[in-house]
């Protein structure tokens, strides 16, 4: 509470005690009205019987564990065992999220790299529109543009065949390829720029004296910028992987015949299953996944949350 009040106090003096105030109501109603209150209702419902309109807060409106009993057990007419077929989509959802982290991760970092110690003036200004621009098309649309590419009949498959690198139609869409690289191209700048801050303000000196020490550049980045740039890592990460998991549209558009997502199975709960608390019950065991996901990153690399939020 001191570093926010310190905060606070050292912005109203430099902008203004009207512009300090109207930031900490629009903060707070963001924070409280719009993420909070949702969340706290999501989660109280999460603990309720799936009871018609009429009945709800009557006697029987009562909290349970009736709907995290049925994501782990499953309902009696499937023999009361473990509900496989709902762990196993979660399962795969999270090594889905973490696979497509880890390509952005790997396609971000040389990008951010170039852009925060190569390039200068305009060309450090063009490059960052080029990545901007793109994105200012809808979600939708581009997973629509991504389906058209690596469908049966699309661009990939027509220049693959043409060039004789493949004889018959590949089904990018059947395997998934497709989503992987929608998800990965929707979220590619959240992992850039939080790599491209951390990497910017290291100092450009400390990579010439390691040159000049005689480290390869494998060296330099294993030793120098990627310890410098763990803040920046850990934030890009946590970001990636949370709406990767979190991710609906994509999944629906580019998944495959067999693919699940299990936001997938939340949004059939709550719209054509009908059963709210049961939705609710899945969306808070993913919302608690995803948390401890992020606890894991900071552990593993050794951040603060202080550090992440930079």
């Amino acid at each position: 509470m001191r570093e926010i009040g310190r905060f606070f106090s050292g912005f109203a003096s430099r902008n203004g005690l009207p512009v300090a105030i109207y930031l900490l109501v629009a903060v707070s109603i963001w924070i409280f009205v719009l993420v909070v209150l949702p969340q706290l209702t999501m989660f109280d419902f999460s603990f309720r019987h799936n009871l018609p309109p009429p009945k709800i807060g009557g006697p029987e409106d009562v909290h349970t564990l009736e709907q995290y009993r049925y994501f782990l057990m499953g309902n009696e007419i499937t023999g009361g065992g473990v509900n496989t077929l709902d762990i196993a989509v979660l399962f795969k959802t999270l090594v889905a999220a973490v696979f497509v982290t880890i390509i952005d991760l790997v396609i971000c970092y040389p990008v951010a790299y170039l852009l925060a110690q190569s390039s200068q003036g305009s060309t450090k200004r063009l490059l960052v529109l080029a990545l901007i621009v793109p994105f200012w098309v809808n979600e939708i649309l581009r997973a629509f543009a991504f389906r058209i590419l690596f469908g049966s009949t699309g661009v990939i498959n027509g220049v693959g065949m043409q060039l004789g690198l493949w004889d018959a139609p590949i089904d990018f869409i059947g395997e998934n390829v497709a989503l992987y690289a929608g998800l990965a191209y929707a979220y590619i700048l959240l992992m850039i720029f939080p790599l491209y801050n951390a990497i910017e303000s290291l100092d450009r000196n400390q990579i010439e004296a390691a040159r000049d020490m005689g480290a390869s550049w494998a060296q330099v980045h294993r030793r120098v910028v990627i310890p410098y740039a763990k803040p920046g890592i850990a934030s890009g990460s946590t970001m990636v992987f949370m709406l990767t998991a979190g991710a609906l549209a994509a999944p629906q558009i580019l998944g495959g015949p067999s693919s699940l997502w299990f936001t997938q199975i939340i949004y059939q709960w709550f719209n054509s299953g009908g059963n709210w608390p049961r939705g609710s019950a899945y969306a808070v065991i993913l919302l608690a996944i995803c948390i401890m996901f992020v606890l894991l990153v900071m552990r593993v690399f050794k951040v603060s949350i202080g550090e992440i939020g930079r």
